[in-house]
Formats: structure tokens, C-alpha cells, sequence
């Protein structure tokens, strides 16, 4: 390869790896002067890449967007990463977008180098991926959509069907997706309860066109992450558990996928939300940790029944 060839993809590269990059330093980092970077630069634009420049002392270089997206140059580690990411997006809840993740799967492994073929290799012979349960998906049109008018601060407008099966038309200013699992959700406040709002995205179906332009505001509570699990575990989940729990909430926090409030050095409030009580009793025996139900009743039945049915089992001999 040519030192001019290796020069321009060595310049594509910086490109792609910034927004901006003032000419100098490009010319510092290439090893060249300020004035071959402008030759090599209109030497990019030949080849149909839309550089664009801006003047003045704060002036520099941009890969803007163009008409085709174009060869992307990736390190080792942003290879074996993209590899691996695509390989988990092929198993994921967003209907239509496993075969388009299998299709660049392809290209990006036909393309490795060996030492980089053998890393992400023994990363798939280390891992075992236990396949998600069946569910409900959503169309990648449909993200897109609401990514777009989150970016463009426009209100949306869609059909929601609700958890009981009721239908309603809403009215949103969207503020962030969020993927919990293999579902996507969208934070948003609801213009006409005029309140913050939770809706799983694969019972949105978008009216066009979108409404008129918003100001973002705060999110939620300062975290929309935090918002989310309340949100969800007060209003969606059908089964909802309130723990005290006889251990320091630093050491339950992380260990289940619950709301952890601590009381003092010593005792912590977790509240969980599940499909059913099973779950509940299984997540909580995993701390190994004392603690009471607080609520509901039915929880503390059922653990008072898996109880006897576990000290049964322990009593009995083989004959």
C-alpha cells in the first residue's frame, strides 16, 4: 500500500473516531503538514466522502453524513466488541432486527484478522448463552420512529393497548427508550393526564404524522432508570412484594432486580415486583439472609407453604 493510500485511511479513521478535528492536530497526528491534510482531505471528497471544513481559528475537519454510509475502520478492541454485540443483537426482543444482525455478523467475521478471529473465538467457546424466553417483540420501525422524535423533541401520537387489554389514543412528549430484558419501554410525559408515564413499546402504534415540537423536561425523579422500576413495579407487574430485610442494603443491592431502601446500618426495605409469588420466594432465598414479609398476605402463605413442603422432603429417608 501506498504511504498516500495508508495516509487517507489513517485520516478516515480519525475522522470517524471524532466529531471535530482541527487541522493542525490532524496534520500532528498524520505526521504531515496542514497543507497535505488539505490535499488529502479533497482526495477523501473524490472518493465520496463528505468532508466538510470550517474557517476561522476554532475551524477544522468533519466527516459529515453522506448519500451511502461508508467503510467504517475499527480498532482491535472496537472489532472484537462490534463482534460480539452483533452476535447478542441477533438474539434480541426487537422483531426484524436478528437477521439483519446475523447478515452483519457475516461480513464483520469474513473480514477479521486471524489474531482477532481467535479472540472473538474463545470468547464464544468461554460463554454459553442460555436463549430468552419466548415473548412479546417490537418492531424496529417502531424505535426508530420514537428515537427520531425524541431526538427532534416532537410530540407523539399513537394507539396504546393497555396491561387489562383496554385500547387508547395518547398523546406524548417522549423523553427516553429503555431496555429492561427483552423489552423496550418509553418514558414520556402524558400530555393529557399531565403526569410522567411508562408504555411497553411493543403496544405502541404510532399515529402519523407527529404533533408539535416541546421543550425536554427534567426527567423524572432525577433518573430515569430509578422512575422505571418503580413505575413498573407499582403499576405493571401483577405480584408486588415489600421485604424488610436483616442485612445492610450494600449487600442486597445488585443481588436482586428490586428497589433497595436502606433503614439504618443494619436493615434495608427491598421491594420486588414478578409475575408470580414463585419467583419472589426464589429471588429472596438467594440473599441467605433473614428477613418478614411486610406485604402481601399471600406471600407469606406461600413461603409458609414451600416451608413444609421443603422440611417434608428433608425428613424423609431413601429406603
Amino acid at each position: 500500500m501506498s504511504d498516500t493510500s495508508a495516509r487517507l485511511l489513517r485520516m478516515l479513521s480519525l475522522l470517524q473516531a471524532r466529531r471535530d478535528w482541527p487541522g493542525a492536530e490532524l496534520a500532528e497526528r498524520l505526521n504531515v503538514t496542514t497543507r497535505t491534510v488539505r490535499r488529502d482531505v479533497e482526495r477523501l471528497r473524490e472518493l465520496g466522502y463528505p468532508v466538510r471544513a470550517a474557517l476561522g481559528p476554532a475551524g477544522g475537519y468533519r466527516l459529515g453524513a453522506g448519500a451511502s454510509l461508508p467503510p467504517l475502520l475499527l480498532d482491535d478492541e472496537e472489532a472484537v466488541a462490534v463482534t460480539v454485540g452483533l452476535r447478542t443483537g441477533a438474539a434480541s426482543g426487537v422483531s426484524g432486527i436478528e437477521e439483519a444482525a446475523l447478515r452483519a455478523l457475516t461480513k464483520v467475521e469474513h473480514v477479521l484478522p486471524s489474531r482477532l478471529r481467535h479472540r472473538v473465538q474463545t470468547l464464544e467457546e468461554a460463554m454459553v448463552a442460555i436463549p430468552p424466553r419466548g415473548g412479546p417483540t417490537v418492531d424496529a420501525a417502531v424505535l426508530t420512529a420514537i428515537s427520531a422524535a425524541i431526538r427532534a423533541a416532537e410530540t407523539l401520537r399513537f394507539d396504546y393497548a393497555g396491561h387489562h387489554g383496554g385500547r387508547s389514543t395518547r398523546i406524548a412528549e417522549p423523553h427516553r427508550l429503555v431496555a429492561w430484558g427483552r423489552r423496550w419501554y418509553l418514558v414520556a410525559w402524558d400530555a393529557d393526564r399531565a403526569g410522567w408515564r411508562t408504555f411497553r413499546a411493543d403496544r405502541i402504534s404510532l399515529r402519523t404524522p407527529n404533533g408539535p415540537r416541546f421543550a425536554h423536561r427534567d426527567p423524572p425523579g432525577g433518573d430515569v432508570a430509578a422512575y422505571l422500576r418503580r413505575s413498573i413495579g407499582h403499576e405493571v407487574w401483577p405480584y408486588r412484594s415489600r421485604l424488610r430485610v436483616y442485612a445492610p442494603a450494600s449487600r442486597v443491592a445488585g443481588r436482586v432486580d428490586g428497589i433497595v431502601t436502606p433503614v439504618d446500618d443494619e436493615t434495608c426495605v427491598l421491594e420486588l415486583a414478578s409475575d408470580s409469588l414463585e419467583l419472589v420466594a426464589l429471588a429472596v432465598g438467594t440473599l441467605g439472609v433473614d428477613f418478614d414479609v411486610e406485604s402481601p398476605p399471600e406471600l407469606a402463605r406461600h413461603l409458609r407453604t414451600l416451608s413444609a413442603r421443603f422440611a417434608r422432603a428433608a425428613g424423609r429417608r431413601r429406603r
